[in-house]
């Protein structure tokens, strides 16, 4: 099944729920409460307010279950949940509608609110619920008869990845784990699971297999002694878009730290690879692009003066585009206002120094005031960088870094900012070192990582700016 197209009808029909619950809502309120309040029919006419409400209401409830996070993943759904979410998004929607827009209504009685309330609610869980539940069953049916799955990479080839193996491959209900091969953790002769399932090398070999297949998920099946690989094993695994499952030993089920929601399969808990809640990380992207596009707007007179500045300064491009490496180790172009002589770096890739004589009169101001970023609004909106996240760097100097902070790989499991923590304490690296000492900083942001802390590093940058203490 193609994602895209499985989002797109969840889509459309919670488009078609919401604009079917407002029709019937208008209908009632015109045939049912109105004449209590006038006294006498009142004819059933669609007003420009009824077409204001059936163009704004349903995008409304897409925006709102798009910041929830309900459209995230399509193919993991549970019905129970589902239903509880449905109903509590509902509720917490019908109440701003209302409020919003219903509450300076013509009514009859104060009990009319609570009609319109609860009718409103009614109709609007119920068809929501209903187009909901049709194509979450019509995925689970599909999941359950073996006809879609996703594609699994083992890791462990003893005794207990053979049994969870086998434990999934043969339960009454499919959880849609498709196994295409296993790494082993060590190299032996045999392997007990090889007689089910090709082995694709071992843990060493653990990126560039992920590289060359379309893996979905990974279930990590190691022995309690082993837990010691666990580090080496996640940091390849966590900066990329797999769904990543463990099993938990006595210890973990003792303490408490497994959770599961799964009846029918093996107790697999899941290592989340998301960072923040998906009602954040929705909402932090929503606030990235529209704030990138009111920055880029007001922000014209500056593009306009600047770009002449640099063109009357030196000669060369006005703007300067350099690879970087963001989400999950991908490579993207980042641009940046020009601030060095043209071919600054026609020797390799190198650092710039506070004394350094490649960067013009005008690029040590722009730096100074960080105005050579504003350029990178272009790669918030397009979905490669964040307001706020790690610096992006380049892959010549992130191979130099691992060496001395293997852990550096953890910063890829989000977008690269224009602004960081790291940023604001230290502003640009001027060497390795620099890079190391700001590497903490980053590491904390990322653990701690909420809306909350990207409205204070933004507030230090602006203040920063103003001050001109960049470098």
């Amino acid at each position: 099944m193609n994602k895209r197209v499985q989002v797109a009808k969840y889509l459309f029909f919670d488009l078609l729920a919401a604009a079917a619950s407002w029709v019937l809502f208008y209908s009632y309120r015109k045939l049912y409460i109105e004449p209590q309040h006038f006294g006498t029919e009142v004819p059933l006419e669609f007003t420009s307010r009824f077409f204001l409400g059936l163009i704004f209401i349903p995008a409304f409830w897409l925006l709102f279950y798009y910041i929830t996070g309900y459209y995230s993943n399509i193919y993991r759904k549970s019905r129970l949940l589902e239903l509880g979410q449905t109903f509590l998004t509902s509720l917490i929607g019908v109440i701003i509608i209302f409020f919003t827009l219903i509450l300076d209504d013509v009514i009859g009685s104060y009990k009319n609110y609570y009609s319109l309330f609860f009718t409103l609610f009614g109709l609007h869980f119920s068809l929501t619920y209903l187009f909901r539940f049709i194509q979450t069953n019509r995925i689970v049916r599909r999941i359950h008869r073996r006809e879609f799955g996703f594609n699994t990479l083992l890791i462990g080839g003893d005794e207990k990845a053979l049994q969870i193996y086998q434990e999934l491959n043969t339960q009454i209900r499919p959880a849609g784990y498709r196994f295409i091969g296993f790494l082993s953790l060590e190299e032996r002769s045999s392997y007990p699971l090889e007689q089910h399932l090709p082995r694709l090398g071992s843990t060493k070999d653990l990126s560039e297999v992920i590289k060359k297949n379309d893996f979905e998920e990974v279930i990590i099946a190691i022995e309690s002694t082993q837990h010691e690989l666990l580090s080496s094993i996640l940091t390849p695994l966590q900066n990329r878009t797999l769904t990543i499952w463990g099993i938990p030993d006595l210890f973990d089920l003792l303490s408490g730290n497994t959770k599961t929601s799964v009846i029918y399969s093996s107790p697999l808990f899941k290592i989340s690879n998301g960072i923040m809640p998906a009602w954040q990380a929705n909402l932090k992207r929503l606030f990235d692009v529209s704030f990138s596009i009111i920055a880029i707007i007001l922000f014209l007179p500056v593009y306009l003066i600047v770009s002449i500045w640099i063109k009357l300064e030196s000669k060369g491009p006005i703007l300067y585009k350099q690879e970087r490496i963001g989400k999950f180790g991908k490579p993207f172009t980042i641009y940046k206002f020009r601030t060095m002589v043209d071919d600054a770096e026609t020797n390799g890739p190198e650092l710039s120094s506070h004394n350094d004589k490649r960067i013009t009169r005008l690029g040590q101001f722009l730096r100074r005031t960080h105005l050579d970023e504003i350029p990178q609004f272009y790669n918030v909106i397009i979905g490669e960088m964040s307001l706020v996240g790690p610096r992006p760097e380049r892959q010549y100097f992130i191979d130099q870094i691992v060496k001395e902070a293997p852990h550096y790989t953890h910063l890829h499991k989000i977008r690269p900012g224009i602004t960081s923590w790291g940023q604001v304490k230290y502003g640009y690296a001027s060497d390795l070192e620099e890079m190391l000492q700001r590497l903490p900083y980053d590491l904390v942001y990322l653990r701690n990582i909420s809306l909350y802390i990207d409205f204070k590093i933004l507030i230090y940058t602006i203040i920063a700016c103003f001050k001109g203490d960049g470098k």
